[in-house]
């Protein structure tokens, strides 16, 4: 079977959605995902969304919300 319109929704984004995420500072990763921080809100990978979810990454949150 043919995988050509996998990941077809994310070509028009600017860099394919590839950019630094703000909280682990990884650069050249996916940054799909808006998280809400302090009525902000920011793309974050997808690791950084799933530590948010899970309570982690606190101190990385704090420094963003300053």
């Amino acid at each position: 079977m043919s995988k050509a319109h996998r990941g077809s929704g994310i070509r028009n984004l600017v860099k394919s959605g590839r950019n630094a995420c703000p909280i682990c500072k990884r650069t050249g990763i996916k940054v799909l995902y808006e998280q809400e921080v302090n009525e902000k809100k920011f793309s974050v990978c997808k690791q950084c969304k799933a530590a948010i979810a899970k309570g982690k990454k606190q101190e990385e949150i704090a420094a963003l919300s300053q």
